[in-house]
Formats: structure tokens, C-alpha cells, sequence
């Protein structure tokens, strides 16, 4: 069912060149060669701002821990200045503009952007301006483009605890193009179609990344009467209009529950009181909180009776969400109470310290003396934005196409010039340059792949949209076999990567599968089996060797599989060629063309005829 939306995408891909402010290799690595770590803290703008988001963030007060790989240097670890960006990215950011129609600015400035997650270890992400506007023709729609910039990628999270994150330095650098859209996606379907074209795009200029965790998606959205909420992290195309239809869900309902809080003329305490020596309770739950030394405290929510929890009432999740941004996830609330071993006299004695009234609820929080202030103003925070409506905020995307709150959104102040990275003029003659060497219309390539190579136009078309089209019609002309080459981009591949959970790297390894067969060191029948083969062990010529044909061993199997069935031979003559010729392609289907068996086993046949005969 279609819901009305309003959204905007952002795209984040990565490229295909070495780091984005170094010349290191922009590949993951499971090797770590040492660990360091560092505490981050929040700083404000130029303009004496702090962003909120970042404060936030500051205040978890965690370690951060990256680990240093053999493609890190010092300019990962914040030791050493950017050297000068990437020239071969610049172009490619370039190119992508000229693709979708944007105009590139005449000098570009490296921003540096806010971020005290840990992700980076300067504390900030370089990014910069590389065109405005623009758009992209999803079907009859047309998707404006808002902007494209260039910026590092951050680290990889390698693990995270309360105290401590773990992270990776092996992609810390690497270049990333950002494309965001203006908010023109009126619906889950037109928001994978646009990602999707975004994408075929930026795969057609053939110099960017592939797999999961190379693109990302950032989807900002909002429902009518409600607000602009950002999403990250999507990874999987499939998943965007599973995240936009229960997004929206989500902020009806928090619209709903505005609307009946305005009705009941609710409010939110000021103050939270201590209840730890008020309230003797049998819960399991709060009794291994005081064992810890952990206060019990409580804050009155007038009128917010029956919003809190519940399938169309959800309050309660959005205030735990919240929380255990900051580690804390002690809470309870009137609604789900009775329950967790707190008895309905309990309540009504939590109720009455409270001074609450019939239609009143309440929210209980476990936690450290210390934690116990700012607990309550998160929780205050977010009851009194339930009194408004649906807040603006960044969220997680997880698995099931849900969301968790994961900060405020990032406003201006996040934002300041980076002092280390020179501004650098785009000349016109390079941007004339680049717009002679832009790739072909998906539809021309796919045409002129069926017309030379005769595969179906279909599998032209997918070829053309990957991004395969240069690679495809390269390895053809020198090694043939398009419908087997086809067959491996569009079915093998993705299926052994699916069954396999893993996924490959590069391509290269099909010129070597597609040589061999040239070669006729194997049979088509086995590509399927060696791709699966190459992405289990890695090693190409090896699992090609294993599926190699053996004339010897071919011509003894054969023998073996006609003499076992020699009274057939002598029943029938001819007649048995049928099913021995299925018994010895079960043995040699992969390691022999079929012609090939047909050929040995009509041969083979005709002398056991001979012999029986003679007999």
C-alpha cells in the first residue's frame, strides 16, 4: 500500500582511488598492526556556537580506540596535516555532477564538519562543495538535485560497549561522494526507483566502489504535520521503502498522541524526586539496582495516561530510546505497571508521592546518583516534545526496517573552514574535458552489446545498469563465450555472494575463468562452481585447475560407467547412448564440454558393440 511521504535522499558512495588526503590504499584490512586511544571533545564554530548534537554526544564521555592498519599512516591518526586532495577523486566528483546535469562551483573550499562520535579522529569530517542543483529522471518523476560533495569517510566500528568503541582505521580516508536530492520522493516506491537510478549512475562511470558498506543511504523524511527526521545507515536498496512506510507509521502515531495530550491539557513536572528510601518494592529488577547502589527516582507526566505504551502508543520506547543513547536503560512507566515484580500498590504509592491524579502517568528511572539529573532531563525533554509533535532527529535503521533515535539533527554550527586544505579553482577547460570523456546512455551500451556480442537484450540492459558494460565487452572480445560472461555478472556471482555471505572485492578474477575456458581447460558448465570456489578460497588458478578436464580421466570414467551397464549396451546397441549419457554427466558435467562426452561415449559404445559381437 502506498503511503504519502515527503522525502530527500542522500547517497553516499565510495571511490575507487587511493585516500582522499594521502596515498594510502583505500581497501579494508583484517590486520592490525597497534592500538591507540583518545577521549574527544566538543568545540564551537567560528561563530562561538556549539551544535547540539555534538554536545550531546560529547557528554557520554567515552574511550575511543583505533586500531592501526598497514593502510593508515599519520594523517589517519590526526599526527600529520592533509596533503592535498586526491586529484583523481576530484575529477570523479566532477564527472558524477555532469551527470546529473549540476552546476560545479568555481573554487572549492573544504569544510571541516562536526563529529565527536568518535568516528574520526580529529574530532571533524572534511568535506566539501562541489556543485549545486541538478536532477535525475526517475521514470515520468524528476528527482532535483540539491548538491554533490566530496568528503573522507570515517572509521570502521569494529565493536562498543557503554565505555568504549572500537574502531578501525582502514577506512578512515577514503573518498566519498555525497549526493542529496531535494525533498521530491513522494512515496516508498519512487524512493528506491531514485536511489536506484542515483546508483546506476554512479556505477556506470566505473571508478567507484561495489558491496555492501561501499554505499550508503541517508533518507530524510516527514509526513504531513510532521517533521523532517533523518535516517542512516540504510545499506540494502530493498529496505528503503520498508523504512519509509513504517517511518511515517511512526510519526502518525506520535501525531496521534500529540493531538490527545492537547486535548487532556497535559504538562510535564519540573521536578523528579528520589523514591529510593520512600518505596520497599519485590522487583527483581530495581532490587539489583540498589544492590548496585543505584538511586530509584521518579517524574510525574500529567495527562500522559495510555500514550506511553501499546501498539498505536509508543511514548515509553521513543523515552528508552533516548536513554540508552547515554547508557542508561533503567526505566519503567505507569503504563506497563503492574509488572517487572512492581505490584498495583506500589504504583498507586509511586502515584501518591507524585501527587498524580486519574489520566496522570509516571516514569520511574534506575541509575547512578550521578546519572540520575540528566536522566531525568532526557526524559523531561522528550515528554514536553510529545506535547508539540513529532521532533526532528537523526535515527539508526535497523535490520526490520525500524528505526532508533541516535542524536538531534545536526544544525549549521557543526560547521568551519578547514585551515590545512588550500581552496582549489576548477578551470573551465576541465570541466570541458571531463564532459568529452562522460560515459554512453545505459541504452546505447546496451544496444551495442546485443548487436556484437548476441545475448539477449534484456541481460544487455542489466549489464548496461551495473555498471558492467566497459568490463563486459573488454573480456568478450578477447576471450568470447558473452552469453557464459552474462550469466557470470548477473546470476553466478550475486548467488555465490548471497550463499556465501561474502562478497568479492574486484572482478578481476573473470578474465583468468574467462581465459581458461578460451583455453578449453574446462567446461562452461563449471564456471558457477569455480566463481563459488574463487570467493571460498581466493585462490583463482587453483580452483580452475580443480575443474580442469582430464582427457585420461574423462576416457576411464566413461569406460567404467559402460561396461558396469555392458548388458545394456549389448539389449539395446545404439539405444543405450541415452541414459549412460546421463549417468556419466553426473561425473563430468563441469569437467568436460558435453559435446565433448557425447563424442568419447557414442566412441566407447561402438567398441564394446564390436567386442561383444566378436564375442
Amino acid at each position: 500500500m502506498s503511503t504519502s511521504i515527503r522525502a530527500g535522499l542522500e547517497i553516499h558512495q565510495q571511490l575507487e582511488t587511493q585516500k582522499l588526503f594521502c596515498s594510502c590504499a583505500s581497501t579494508l584490512s583484517e590486520e592490525v598492526l597497534g592500538r591507540v586511544w583518545r577521549k574527544l571533545r566538543v568545540t564551537s564554530s567560528e561563530l562561538g556556537e556549539i551544535d547540539e548534537a555534538a554536545r550531546l554526544q560529547s557528554e557520554k564521555g567515552k574511550r575511543y580506540v583505533y586500531e592501526i592498519t598497514g593502510n593508515s599512516c599519520l594523517v589517519e591518526l590526526d599526527e600529520e596535516p592533509p596533503h592535498p586532495p586526491n586529484q583523481e577523486a576530484l575529477r570523479l566528483a566532477i564527472e558524477v555532477a555532469e551527470l546529473l546535469h549540476s552546476s560545479v562551483v568555481e573554487e572549492i573550499h573544504f569544510m571541516r564538519k562536526i563529529v565527536v562520535d568518535g568516528s574520526n579522529t580529529t574530532g571533524f569530517q572534511r568535506t566539501a562543495l562541489v556543485a549545486l542543483g541538478g536532477w535525475v529522471d526517475v521514470g515520468e518523476k524528476r528527482v532535483r538535485i540539491q548538491s554533490i560533495c566530496l568528503e573522507e569517510d570515517a572509521c570502521r566500528k569494529i565493536s562498543e560497549n557503554d565505555e568504549e568503541t572500537v574502531y578501525r582505521l582502514d577506512r578512515l580516508g577514503i573518498p566519498l561522494l555525497e549526493i542529496s536530492t531535494e525533498p521530491d520522493i513522494d512515496s516508498p516506491e519512487l524512493l528506491k526507483a531514485a536511489a536506484r537510478k542515483i546508483g546506476m549512475l554512479l556505477r556506470a562511470t566505473g571508478k567507484v566502489k561495489r558491496g555492501i558498506g561501499t554505499i550508503r543511504e541517508d533518507v530524510n523524511i516527514s509526513v504531513p504535520e510532521g517533521a523532517r527526521v533523518e535516517i542512516k545507515g540504510v545499506q540494502e536498496l530493498d529496505m528503503l521503502p520498508l523504512i519509509a512506510e513504517k517511518e511515517a507509521a511512526r510519526q502518525r502515531r506520535l501525531i496521534e498522541c500529540t493531538v490527545k495530550l492537547r486535548q487532556r491539557g497535559a504538562s510535564v513536572s519540573d521536578n523528579w524526586i528520589d523514591i529510593t528510601d520512600e518505596i520497599k518494592t519485590q522487583s527483581r529488577v530495581l532490587d539489583e539496582a540498589l544492590k548496585r547502589g543505584w538511586h530509584i527516582s521518579a517524574i510525574l507526566l500529567k495527562g500522559f495516561s495510555g500514550v506511553l505504551s501499546g501498539r498505536e502508543k509508543m511514548l515509553g520506547t521513543e523515552i528508552a530510546q533516548r536513554l540508552r543513547v547515554f547508557g542508561i536503560r533503567g526505566i519503567m512507566h505507569s503504563d506497563e505497571l503492574p509488572g517487572y515484580g512492581v505490584t498495583e500498590r506500589e504504583c498507586a504509592q509511586i502515584f501518591q508521592l507524585l501527587g498524580g491524579a486519574d489520566g496522570d502517568a509516571f516514569v520511574i528511572c534506575a541509575a547512578p546518583p550521578e546519572k540520575l539529573p540528566f536522566a531525568f532531563s532526557i526524559i523531561r525533554q522528550r515528554a514536553l516534545e510529545a506535547l508539540h509533535g513529532v521532533p526532528e532527529e537523526t535515527r539508526e535503521a535497523m535490520p526490520d526496517g525500524s528505526t532508533v533515535y541516535s542524536r538531534p539533527l545536526p544544525g549549521r554550527a557543526r560547521m568551519y573552514p578547514e585551515t590545512d586544505v588550500l581552496p582549489l579553482q576548477i578551470p573551465d577547460a576541465l570541466i570541458e574535458e571531463i564532459r568529452k570523456e562522460l560515459p554512453e546512455p545505459f541504452e546505447v551500451q546496451a544496444e551495442r552489446i546485443t548487436a556484437r556480442f548476441g545475448i539477449h537484450p534484456q541481460q544487455s540492459i542489466q549489464i548496461a545498469e551495473e555498471g558492467y558494460a566497459k568490463y563486459f565487452e573488454e573480456i568478450c572480445s578477447r576471450y568470447g563465450n558473452a552469453s557464459v560472461m552474462a550469466r557470470a555478472l548477473l546470476n553466478h556471482i550475486p548467488e555465490a555472494e548471497r550463499e556465501l555471505k561474502k562478497e568479492f572485492g574486484s572482478l578481476e578474477f573473470m578474465e583468468e575463468i574467462m581465459k581458461a575456458l578460451a583455453e578449453g581447460r574446462f567446461a562452461k558448465e563449471a564456471v558457477g562452481e569455480i566463481i563459488r570456489c574463487v570467493l571460498e578460497s581466493g585462490n583463482v588458478q587453483e580452483c580452475i585447475s580443480r575443474y580442469s578436464s582430464a582427457g585420461t580421466e574423462a576416457t576411464d570414467i566413461i569406460h567404467r560407467i559402460v561396461m558396469e551397464h555392458r548388458d545394456l549396451v549389448a539389449e539395446r546397441g545404439d539405444g543405450a547412448f541415452s541414459p549412460l549419457m546421463g549417468l556419466a554427466m553426473n561425473e563430468l558435467r563441469g569437467k568436460l564440454d558435453g559435446k565433448k562426452v557425447s563424442q568419447l561415449l557414442l566412441s566407447e559404445i561402438k567398441r564394446v558393440q564390436e567386442h561383444i559381437q566378436e564375442q
